[in-house]
């Protein structure tokens, strides 16, 4: 499900908790309404809001670090991606073949991560390209000392970038737990729900609340989009990726 859909499902739970509130005010005899009623469900609340605070700042410092982490690979894989081809440049005409080869693979992963049509879904599933990008470096023939140290180096950081790839790939999973999303968002359905209770029906009431829904709503759709880095509204830029391959071949 998207993080869109996702946020609007919230949205409903929780700014339909404050409209059972309202029900309830209408339909429980004015004894359930007291000033010591309201005493003991205003503790309770007081207790549920610091609980629901903590998991929403636990959320987002979960969604906010995946998404750096991930960055920063980003940018590490490309400054590797740079150095991989300067050290073949180095070796000699005889890589050329293969330094093509490496801008290829780049501008694949680029075309499939971050597809120019917005409507396709990035595809992140790494393929077989390093593999064999690692295959025709080991099939240099080094003749030199410093030849063959080179060839050493561009074999190892080839499957360093395969490593950092995969590890991309296997991050891309959600961070978020399922149940603490679902347990946050009940407790926010039942503090709207304390919240319409207490409060006179009147339109003032009634848009705050709605306000209230759409921010607390709308806080949880960025947490989920951090966590989608690769997909959806906000997303790593393909900037650092983009710049290695204007300067490959070169």
């Amino acid at each position: 499900m998207s993080s869109m859909a996702t946020s609007w499902i919230i949205f409903g739970c929780v700014f339909g908790g404050a409209l059972v509130g309202m029900f309830f005010r209408a339909v429980l005899p004015e004894r359930h309404l007291s000033a010591e009623s309201k005493d003991v469900v205003k503790l309770g609340m007081g207790l549920i809001a610091t609980m629901s605070a903590l998991v929403l700042s636990l959320l987002i410092a979960s969604a906010k670090s995946s998404f750096d982490t991930q960055r920063s690979e980003l940018a590490q894989l490309s400054a590797n991606v740079i150095l991989l081809d300067r050290i073949l440049a180095l070796y000699g005409p005889e890589t050329k073949g293969t330094r093509e080869a490496l801008r290829d693979i780049v501008a694949g992963a680029i075309d499939r991560v971050w597809p120019e049509n917005r409507t396709q879904a990035a595809q992140a599933e790494p393929t077989s390209a390093p593999e064999s990008l690692f295959q025709k470096i080991e099939e240099l023939s080094p003749k030199t000392e410093i030849q063959r140290s080179i060839q050493a180096q561009a074999s190892k950081m080839t499957m360093d970038l395969t490593q950092a790839r995969w590890l991309l790939h296997a991050q891309r999973g959600s961070s978020i737990p399922v149940p603490f999303l679902v347990v946050l968002v009940f407790w926010l359905t039942i503090l709207f729900t304390s919240f319409s209770l207490f409060s006179p029906p009147n339109p003032t009431v009634i848009v705050t609340l709605l306000v209230c829904a759409l921010s607390v709503s709308g806080a949880i759709f960025l947490i989920l989009e951090l966590d989608r880095p690769f997909g959806g509204f906000i997303q790593i830029s393909s900037a650092p990726l983009r710049d290695a391959l204007a300067r490959l071949g070169h």
